[in-house]
């Protein structure tokens, strides 16, 4: 895609090669060189725009490759610190729980009630568990729909670069059919 940059490595190639006197290959250094420069003034500037252009647009799809990745392991990074937080507050709530069945365990009657209260509070803590984990995953859910939708926005702008690229390409190579028949 990038014309003016083969351009230039074929006249670095030629720069480098060794010749024989003025001649290389059967080939005139100078007379290569000027027809060098005369197709690089051939090139249309809007392909020159659109080499930039798709420059660009990998330079924003790199950066939200990096952006996707970062925010990626961001999201996991506050799953997991969820995660450990809700299994902290679940030991917390058990270690409660113990504690209050121990107090209890002295009355008989109140043993059966003591237990239930503890299972209670187990489920709810088991609850509260999940229902942590479901939000991290949420939360993971929505940064990577975020993401889609910028990675998508990318491609539409890539998709009408290369629309732009194919429509400046038919007036191009209808030029020089024109100059044959003149």
């Amino acid at each position: 895609m990038d014309i003016l940059r083969l351009l230039d490595d074929l006249y670095q190639f030629i720069e480098q090669t060794p010749s024989v006197g003025p001649i290389t290959w059967k080939l005139d250094r100078e007379e290569i060189g000027i027809q060098i420069t005369k197709i690089r003034a051939a090139v249309p500037s809007d392909l020159r725009a659109v080499a930039n252009t798709v420059r660009e647009s990998e330079r924003i799809i790199d950066t939200a490759k990096e952006d996707a990745t970062m925010t990626l392991e961001s999201a996991k990074k506050e799953a997991e610190r969820l995660l450990t937080d809700a299994r902290r507050e679940s030991e917390r709530i058990i270690d409660q729980a113990k504690i209050q069945q121990e107090r209890m365990v002295a009355e008989s009657e109140i043993l059966k009630l003591s237990k239930a209260q503890s299972e209670e509070i187990r489920n709810a803590a088991d609850r509260d568990a999940m229902n942590m984990r479901r939000g991290a995953e949420k939360y993971a859910y929505d940064v990577l729909s975020q993401l889609e939708g910028v990675v998508g926005k990318v491609m539409t702008s890539i998709e009408k670069g290369k629309q732009e690229v194919y429509r400046s390409e038919a007036p191009v190579q209808a030029l020089p059919r024109e100059k044959a028949r003149v």
